[in-house]
């Protein structure tokens, strides 16, 4: 199921969604627009910028997490995994870290794990105030080629998951 948020769906739904609460909520999903991922600048490791607007035409995974967050270190495996998986296709990972986390955290850890993907350092929070607020780590975003929010995981995702909705997304033109 995709997750939205409820401005992205026309006061009529909004109105349904409210009055149904949650057991109606995926029967009236299909009529809410996708919610567009916000625009935002990752500063990376390295120094350089990303702009989220460079991540169309490509199907990304943005994931919200920090140094001190048990799961989301447990996770780091599967997140190389899947991108080594997918990035000839046209897929790409930002990984942000959190404002709290001190930059030379995760430098070490980005070199020690050698991770092949992108990694940001968030250091005002303003990436994760764009993304929804983001508070709660690991959380994930997985954006299709057109720059919109197909899923939100909050929590360590279910990989198989992804990767089946990941595959769906990279076969869309």
């Amino acid at each position: 199921m995709r997750t939205i948020s409820l401005r992205a769906c026309t006061p009529l739904y909004r109105r349904l969604l409210n009055g149904l609460g949650a057991l109606g909520l995926s029967w009236v999903l299909w009529g809410c627009a996708a919610e567009r991922a916000p625009e935002s600048s990752f500063v990376l490791l390295d120094g350089s910028t990303l702009s989220s607007q460079q991540l169309q035409g490509q199907v990304a995974l943005i994931n919200f997490w920090a140094t001190s967050c048990t799961s989301c270190v447990a996770e780091m495996p599967d997140l190389i995994a899947t991108h080594e998986k997918f990035k000839s296709r046209g897929f790409d990972t930002v990984a942000v870290a959190m404002s709290y986390d001190p930059p030379s955290y995760v430098v070490n850890f980005a070199q020690s794990r050698q991770l092949p993907f992108k990694v940001a350092i968030d250091n005002t929070g303003a990436v994760a105030r764009a993304w929804g607020d983001v508070k709660l780590t690991p959380t994930t975003f997985l954006v299709n080629k057109r720059g919109q929010i197909v899923k939100r995981f909050v929590g360590t995702p279910d990989f198989v998951e992804l990767h089946q909705l990941i595959d769906k997304l990279l076969a869309e033109s």
